[in-house]
């Protein structure tokens, strides 16, 4: 292949991508302002009409948002490859340290994450401040604002640069089959990360306290023992800080597994839905989906470095992407933006697993706990977050993580 050829076929794809995710943008636009007269006949007697018009609107201001984000995303990415961006900060590192070297890819790295960065600030902005404001969701102060921006920043360089450094550093030492070194460690990183997040990063952003003693904690040490799951604490977050929006998860691996729950969520919910929406959690872990998804990534991890070795050693692939530049954190950064590019089209593959393992942890949840309690638990969290019920079907099967409300719920009710 030819760089012409490949700069031909990349801005095809990228046109392409553009395309379609606009196109489906309108889609789910269209779908919920047709249907936001009427609440959905499941919902009737739970959601009234305000709160369905609020969610129609409140999903049409986030596309909105996003579909701007998404030109400037596009714009960015041509102007940093077939624009020559890429290539002008390549040299501007070489200003600070010699060409090729391990620091100055380091340099070279961390100025793309500065302007991607710098890119994508205005739009988290507007979204806290402008968009979940107007809706009533948004908590989150300046001064908090600014300082879970400063920690983020500090905890990515802490983090990050020594991970940089190493992988480049991987890439020039361990000769022809660095790729499999670089995926171990890479996995092993990620799997080190898992276990130490809720322990020392989560708390640096969040106040975590032990569960109250009383009905909601006895309910949940019983549905736990009946399950057979073992965890370092029940913990309440203080989600209200920055948002309105309620949630539950678990976190961390081994010793270091937390079941977490936002205050907004017990505050909202009954113990039994509490304990239902846990069941659900409760689910994924022992139907053993997080570690499905990890071994997913550790095999895409790996198809991805052993190709970018092998686009290592092709010059049409640098210049194709407006870069006369080699070496290893040339090819990094190339593969780094152009990737997503190509892999787009596995998203709806990915969103049916996903939606796969929902409809799994469901069942989990209706045979451990009582599936009414799950369905009253969902509706109040499509109600008082804004969630959709009436999405577009082909905008829903191409992004959603979760399946549809009502095909939820109807799902639920027939277990």
């Amino acid at each position: 292949m030819t760089a012409a050829t490949f700069s031909l076929v990349f801005l095809f794809v990228v046109a392409l991508t553009l395309g379609l995710r606009l196109w489906l943008s309108w889609r789910q636009a269209r779908s919920v302002a047709a249907h936001r007269a009427a609440v959905p006949s499941p919902f009737t007697d739970r959601i009234p009409l305000d709160a369905h018009q609020k969610a129609a609107y409140y999903t049409r201001a986030r596309l909105a948002v996003g579909a701007v984000e998404l030109f400037v995303e596009t714009a960015l990415l041509l102007v940093l490859t077939l624009g020559g961006g890429l290539q002008w900060l390549f040299d501007r590192a070489a200003q600070l340290f010699e060409a090729g070297g391990l620091w100055h890819g380091v340099a070279f790295l961390s100025l793309i994450a500065i302007v991607s960065f710098a890119v994508g600030l205005p739009f988290s902005i507007w979204r806290t401040f402008v968009t979940e404001a107007r809706f009533g969701f948004n908590k989150t102060t300046p001064a908090t604002f600014v300082g879970d921006l400063a920690k983020g920043v500090l905890v990515g360089a802490a983090l990050g640069l020594p991970v940089i450094a190493l992988v480049l550093w991987m890439m020039q030492a361990t000769g022809a089959r660095w790729w499999l070194w670089v995926w171990a460690f890479w996995l092993s990183f990620n799997l080190l990360i898992m276990v130490l997040y809720p322990i020392l990063i989560a708390p640096l952003f969040n106040k975590f306290v032990p569960l109250e003693d009383g009905p909601l904690k006895e309910r949940i040490e019983a549905l736990l023992q009946r399950c057979g799951f073992k965890s370092s604490g029940l913990f309440v977050m203080d989600g209200s800080k920055r948002s309105a929006h309620g949630n539950a998860y678990f976190t961390g691996l081994g010793a270091a597994k937390r079941i977490v729950f936002f205050d907004t969520l017990v505050e909202r919910l009954t113990p039994q839905e509490v304990e239902a929406v846990l069941a659900h959690e409760l689910g994924h872990f022992k139907l053993r989906h997080l570690w499905q998804r990890v071994a997913v990534m550790a095999a895409m991890s790996l198809a991805i470095l052993a190709l970018l070795g092998w686009l290592m050693g092709e010059d049409w692939f640098f210049a194709g992407l407006g870069m006369h530049a080699h070496g290893e954190a040339a090819a990094l950064a190339l593969v780094l933006f152009a990737l997503p590019v190509f892999t787009f089209p596995l998203t709806p593959l990915t969103s049916l697993w996903s939606r796969r393992h929902e409809f799994q942890a469901d069942a989990y949840a209706a045979h451990h706990a009582q599936a009414e309690d799950l369905v009253s638990a969902l509706v109040k969290l499509y109600r008082d977050n804004a969630g959709t019920l009436t999405p577009d079907p082909l905008y829903s099967a191409f992004y959603d993580s979760h399946p549809p409300a009502p095909i939820r719920v109807a799902q639920l009710r027939n277990a």
